[in-house]
């Protein structure tokens, strides 16, 4: 059975999965649609929360940067797992305790202020919609290439499965569907993970065989051989990095915060029925994200040491050769040329392929193929790469949804019926709330089509809006009651105002000046939301000084969230 038969059974087999949950757990009721009724076990809460956290950036493209940039790939794997760490610390107890369906609405509330409410539904779903950009890239690169349709189309399938099951089921829908997701894509990731590790290393375990030695019996490891193949053609050393400290710090520290100001994140943990279970499922989830999060960097060594050898031919005596035949390029090439993410320019007429960093380079191999590409490099059964396909199609599926739902809620629940329509039926809330998330979704196919770059870094970019818009008014919603609207509305505005200019002048305006020279104290646009974040807390702090304090009630209610009593359910007033 070939690979193409093989992705659509398994591939179609998830999807039905996913759509008979989704109708199963159909929503009846806006606490239902929002919060999925707030009784969610906090294991199954925990895989949900995972899924949802794991995006395509996660499972498509993170091994991809960390095979292509070597150590510097390494800020996404610190900052990302971090992240999830301060979330789960500072932040989610808190806000489980407040009650509320959404981020907005904390602040909302928090500040007592409606303006407050509408800058941070506008946050939200800017934050939300170049988010699901990058997750709309991914389902077009799986399709691409396992279904042989190009990108439109499978983007437009992808944005079926997810209209069907969010609209349907909302939060309750989408929770079930994503503890589905999140076992197909844990299992699709292991799977060739563990195959490589044993050929290459004879180690079971990828996390051991990233640091063993090679089993060819050369007695050379895999990382020293790695670093010799890399200075040889050009490229930088792999365990070295070429980032300036200040800049891999604050991308670090942008996608930490960015983590934990993440409004799709935040709102798993309404689901659950106590604050103590909040604090549980945060615990599980750190566990099931911590089984793909350790894994990446050996998937990225392997495919790294592969595809090197698979181009220039294996290396004899540490000697890299000199190329191979274009017209015997294994059939893993020939099928990611087709989709455009592989391209081969002769430069010197010699009709071999070879892949370096310097001037001798022909080869153009995209960063987002590694994961999907790697078992078809190491020559695995059919039935891996199939699998490896339905997984990576899992993972961008699973965080658009919640980033989808998230959007829903901002519009229908946050700025219709908290502000714009207060006297709206919940069944007229409802309808309103899958109105918004079909519009999201069409708009979200706009970006997967048309993405602003690769997946990790699209997402890099909504960390950064993050961190600059809902980190510092969360932090100081909760831990400084004396904060007022004045400041937290001032805080926002400025800080995702600066991010975002920032990031489109060097990404868009003038890209030919996005090099380290340029830019400000020598920090990328990947790493800009530190400095916005440290912007948007100046200016918080700036204008409380120069305005009055919240009122006395609303600092009892905030001693009431930091000293919680009861568990409090999540409701929607």
């Amino acid at each position: 059975m070939d690979v193409q038969l093989l992705t659509f059974i398994i591939v179609g087999a998830s999807f039905a999965l996913y759509i008979a949950i989704a109708i199963w757990a159909r929503a009846g009721s806006t606490q239902e649609f929002y919060v999925a009724g707030g009784g969610v076990h906090p294991i199954a809460n925990g895989m949900a929360t995972a899924a949802d956290w794991m995006s395509a950036a996660s499972f498509i493209s993170m091994a991809g940067l960390i095979s292509f940039m070597g150590y510097d790939g390494a800020v996404y794997l610190l900052g990302w797992t971090g992240g999830y760490v301060l979330l789960a610390l500072c932040l989610a107890p808190y806000l489980r305790k407040f009650g509320k369906f959404t981020v907005p609405d904390f602040i909302g509330d928090r500040y007592y202020s409606q303006t407050a409410r509408t800058v941070a539904v506008i946050c939200a779903i800017f934050v939300c919609f170049t988010y699901v950009a990058g997750q709309m890239r991914g389902v077009g690169v799986v399709f691409s290439r396992f279904l042989e349709v190009d990108i439109v189309t499978g983007v437009v399938i992808g944005m079926a499965i997810v209209f069907f099951y969010t609209v349907l089921g909302g939060m309750k829908g989408i929770t079930y569907t994503q503890v589905a997701q999140y076992c197909v894509l844990i299992f699709a990731y292991l799977v060739p993970a563990v195959f490589i590790s044993i050929l290459a290393t004879g180690h079971v375990l990828p996390q051991t065989g990233f640091g063993a030695s090679l089993a060819d019996g050369s007695g050379v490891y895999l990382l020293d051989k790695l670093d010799g193949l890399s200075t040889q053609l050009g490229f930088n050393e792999y365990t070295s990095g070429t980032k300036g400290t200040f800049d891999v710090f604050c991308i670090t520290a942008a996608l930490m915060v960015g983590t934990a100001g993440l409004p799709h994140v935040i709102v798993r943990f309404f689901t659950v029925p106590k604050v103590r279970d909040a604090r549980k499922s945060a615990g599980w989830a750190l566990l099931f994200i911590a089984i793909l999060y350790t894994t990446a960097p050996s998937i990225a060594a392997f495919a790294r040491v592969n595809m090197i050898e698979t181009i220039n031919g294996p290396t004899v005596n540490e000697q890299v050769a000199t190329g191979t035949p274009h017209s015997e390029a294994p059939s893993w090439i020939t099928s990611w040329e087709k989709t455009g993410l592989i391209s081969w320019d002769d430069k010197n007429q010699d009709g071999k392929m070879f892949y370096s960093g310097d001037e001798r380079n022909e080869m153009h191999v995209d960063r987002d193929i590694i994961v999907m590409a790697n078992p078809e490099i190491a020559n695995l059964p059919a039935w891996v790469i199939a699998l490896v396909a339905a997984g990576g199609i899992a993972a961008a599926l699973s965080t658009s949804a919640g980033l989808l739902l998230v959007i829903s809620t901002s519009v229908s629940h946050d700025l219709l019926k908290r502000n714009l329509m207060p006297n709206i039926s919940d069944k007229k809330e409802l309808f309103y709330a899958r109105l918004a998330a079909g519009v999201a979704i069409v708009i979200a196919g706009y970006f997967g089509v048309n993405p602003p770059g690769f997946v990790a870094q699209v997402v890099a970019f909504a960390f950064g809006l993050a961190a600059s818009s809902f980190f510092p008014v969360i932090i100081l919603g909760i831990f400084m009651k004396r904060m007022n609207d004045k400041g937290a509305i001032s805080g926002m505005l400025a800080g995702i105002g600066f991010t975002a200019a920032y990031i489109i002048y060097f990404k868009f305006v003038n890209p030919a000046a996005n090099v380290a020279e340029n830019w400000w104290f020598g920090v990328s646009p990947e790493g800009i939301g530190a400095i916005g974040m440290l912007v948007n807390f100046a200016v918080a702090l700036l204008v409380f000084k120069m305005t009055k304090e919240a009122p006395q009630e609303i600092q009892q209610l905030v001693e009431d969230i930091r000293y919680p009593k009861g568990a409090g359910e999540a409701t929607a007033h």
